[in-house]
């Protein structure tokens, strides 16, 4: 046979397959990236139009007083336990001017312009906001976005100009890290619901409860409330193996890549169920958007016509460097994996805590995740009450939390009204909440713009009461006979007063 004879294994490699024959991710890199942005940009935006009634000068817990009292405890060391731009200002201008600044860099990155710069950006503006944010900003949701925006600054291509013909080659340490990150999301959120011991997880009946006890249901929830509950156990069974059981896909072996394919085809209809019938924010988007980089380009050049393919490797030390910091970042991932399990546990403590976990913990991202892992079986909600001459009283009604029980229930995500879901947490434990809701009674004492708008309605619109009352109710979902009797879509009943009438004076005296 002549020497010169090209063989069958030696054909040049295709536009997705990189010289070793196995899959390329240059197109999944710049679709992640892309979607990425646009969960950035929703997050922005939508904490832009609330933030100052939350943390504002203004607010319901101000940023200046809350970084003066970080600097009054700890001295010097509150600047890097909690890290923020906003120790160079926190006033409302200063906070609206970091959302608006990340909502435009969200822009530049949706564009490709300087993707890993502008990621950085990205990452510390978040975190400023997180950290001021304080309570408002303590979903599991924050710290993921946070955590898969760290991962993205050492996954981007450091070219400043977009292409649309040629980025240098992902890293392929950080697309494992990547994949790693959509793991633990998807099978903590599974595991300890089961390590929580709740019987409702252990028993399948979960979902019997969940659609009207969730935070901010929507009207479809309260059809799937209807179904009959051999259909909420089979739902829930085929939650637990989306999260128990499709996760592992991930890690198949490129010859197996269409596991890897299913896998981001069943853990996004996950998402996309679970988005059907609640509010949580830009949550659901963001676990679709960690599914693309399962994608190869073999897969999305049908979808995504464009020449783009890879060039050069980043130089040899950008390497050396991401691989070192991958395989940091991956040892303290899989710390908060022990840590998440062992702290579930009835009666765990977070045993497995470590050092290194509190010391990167102001970062906030390197995180633990487990949605739901106790199911509530009730709905309390507290309902605010004002009043002139505290014999006449008015509610004041939220946008999206249950109030009147004859308005239907909507749908506002990828937005997230963050004091309609704090509300949410405070009528389950009042005493946790009292700080934040002593400010918010506060507010509405004093009739505060800023904090009245984040509201529904202001049943006191020329001056604000002389006193508010907080008031516990029940709330469930109305059966289908009382829906169609009344067209009612909730039924509540009192269960009894969390205060009395407050006054500005009361709070003062509180306070001292």
């Amino acid at each position: 046979m002549d020497v010169t004879e090209p063989r069958a294994t030696q054909r040049p490699p295709t536009a997705t397959e990189s010289s070793t024959g196995e899959p390329t991710y240059v197109l999944s890199r710049w679709l992640f990236l892309r979607l990425l942005g646009l969960v950035y940009l929703i997050a922005f935006v939508s904490l832009a139009l609330q933030v100052t009634g939350l943390v504002g000068e203004h607010g319901i817990l101000p940023a200046a007083a809350f970084l003066e009292r970080a600097r009054g405890l700890y001295g010097a060391a509150a600047y890097r336990l909690h890290p923020t731009a906003c120790w160079l200002g926190a006033g409302d201008g200063a906070l609206r001017a970091l959302c608006w600044s990340g909502a435009i860099l969200a822009l530049l990155l949706l564009a490709g312009v300087a993707q890993a710069p502008v990621l950085a950006l990205l990452w510390a503006c978040y975190l400023s906001l997180s950290v001021v944010g304080q309570t408002f900003l303590w979903f599991q949701w924050d710290g993921l976005l946070l955590e898969a925006g760290l991962l993205a600054v050492l996954y981007a291509p450091t070219q400043w100009l977009p292409s649309l013909e040629q980025e240098r080659a992902p890293s392929r340490a950080v697309r494992w890290l990547v994949w790693l990150l959509l793991f633990k999301l998807m099978f903590l959120s599974g595991i300890t619901k089961l390590a929580s011991g709740d019987p409702t997880w252990r028993h399948l009946t979960a979902l019997d409860y969940h659609f009207w006890t969730q935070p901010l249901p929507p009207w479809t929830a309260w059809y799937a409330q209807l179904l009959p509950a051999w259909v909420h156990k089979g739902m829930t069974l085929g939650m637990f193996a989306i999260e128990l059981g499709v996760p592992w896909l991930i890690f198949a072996p490129s010859p197996w890549r269409r596991l890897r394919i299913a896998a981001c085809a069943l853990l996004g209809l996950g998402q996309l169920g679970i988005a059907a019938t609640g509010n949580y924010g830009f949550f659901n988007l963001l676990a679709i958007v960690l599914c693309v980089p399962l994608l190869d380009d073999a897969v999305l050049r049908p979808v995504l016509p464009l020449r783009l393919a890879a060039g050069e490797p980043e130089p040899l030390w950008r390497q050396r460097v991401t691989v070192a910091l991958a395989a940091v970042i991956a040892s303290l991932s899989a710390l908060t994996f022990a840590r998440e399990i062992s702290a579930t546990l009835p009666g765990g403590r977070g045993a497995l805590d470590h050092p290194l976990l509190r010391a990167v913990a102001p970062l906030r991202s390197v995180n633990g995740y487990g949605v739901f892992r106790v199911m509530t079986t009730e709905r309390p909600e507290i309902v605010i009450e004002g009043s002139r001459d505290s014999v006449h009283w008015l509610e004041y009604e939220f946008r999206w939390q249950p109030g009147a029980v004859s308005r239907r229930p909507r749908f506002v995500a990828p937005h997230q009204p963050r004091l309609d879901w704090q509300m949410w947490f405070a009528a389950l434990d009042p005493e946790g909440a009292e700080p934040w809701l002593a400010g918010l009674v506060r507010r509405l004492l004093e009739g505060t713009p800023q904090v009245l708008s984040l509201l529904g309605s202001n049943p006191f619109p020329g001056a604000p009461p002389r006193y508010v009352r907080l008031v516990s109710y029940r709330y469930r979902f109305t059966t289908a006979q009382e829906r169609s009797r009344t067209g009612a879509w909730w039924s509540r009943e009192l269960s009894g007063y969390l205060t009395g009438p407050l006054s500005l004076a009361d709070l003062s005296l509180h306070q001292r």
